[in-house]
């Protein structure tokens, strides 16, 4: 179900249908906001230039954490094999004790 949400960004209202719940959709629009807000805040850019400044932080803010999250599923991957890799030798190794026990 889509809800309509009214948020407000930079000063303007903005009327949005979302699938996400309200408090969700105004966590987003903060985030904007702020974003907006503090490139803003140098004094040096109009409105929509401080949009798109954000927009590129914001932007650049998601690939390196897309980067972060493929970097720490290569890790996991690695200690998974890595452990597999371990069980399957101790479990050789208990194997070759129980011969040696005979």
């Amino acid at each position: 179900m889509k809800n309509r949400i009214n948020v407000t960004i930079a000063g303007q209202e903005y009327a949005l249908v979302a699938a996400e719940d309200e408090q969700y959709v105004h966590k987003v629009a903060q985030h904007v906001d702020s974003k907006i807000q503090e490139v803003l805040s140098e004094g040096r850019a109009s409105l929509v230039e401080s949009a798109v400044l954000a927009a590129m932080n914001i932007a650049d803010e998601y690939y390196k954490e897309q980067e972060s999250a493929e970097n720490l599923r290569r890790q996991i991957k690695e200690t998974l094999e890595e452990s597999a890799k371990l069980k399957m030798e101790l479990s050789e190794a208990k194997r070759e004790i129980f011969k040696l026990q005979k």
